[in-house]
């Protein structure tokens, strides 16, 4: 028989596993964020301790290499000044004739659905500075 036809392993075929990439920047969070990411860390411990199998034990590794990597470089910012837009800030506006609120916040807290957006969005960076009556 050729070697071109036999079969080594099916470990050969599978698509290598790469780190959870880490968003590029300062790791900028709220209390609330950092607090999020304390939770993250501790439930991925939990489940690298409960994983059974070596695949399941390797992608809960990943998971808590993210978890603390964002941990460690996390970098909690003071309350805003109301001022100015700037992280942290809930910005209430008019977008295409409709009210929107939004609080701007860090890039692993943004949540659409509880209209939290990452200070790297591009609505975010277009507010940055922006005082009460601008218009953008």
């Amino acid at each position: 028989m050729s070697v071109a036809f036999r079969r080594e392993s099916d470990e050969e075929h599978l698509e290598p596993k790469f780190a959870i990439p880490i968003p590029p920047g300062p790791n900028l969070v709220t209390p609330r964020g950092k607090a999020l990411i304390d939770e993250a860390v501790l439930a991925g411990e939990s489940a690298v301790a409960a994983a059974s199998d070596e695949a399941a034990i390797s992608a809960a590794k990943r998971e808590l290499r993210y978890w603390q990597t964002r941990q460690i470089t996390a970098e909690i910012l003071p309350p805003p000044t109301g001022e100015h837009v700037e992280f942290g800030t809930t910005v209430s506006f008019t977008q295409l004739g409709k009210a929107r609120t939004l609080t701007i916040v860090g890039v692993d807290e943004a949540d659409a659905a509880l209209d939290l957006i990452g200070f790297t969005a591009p609505l975010a960076r277009a507010m940055m500075g922006a005082e009460v009556g601008d218009i953008l």
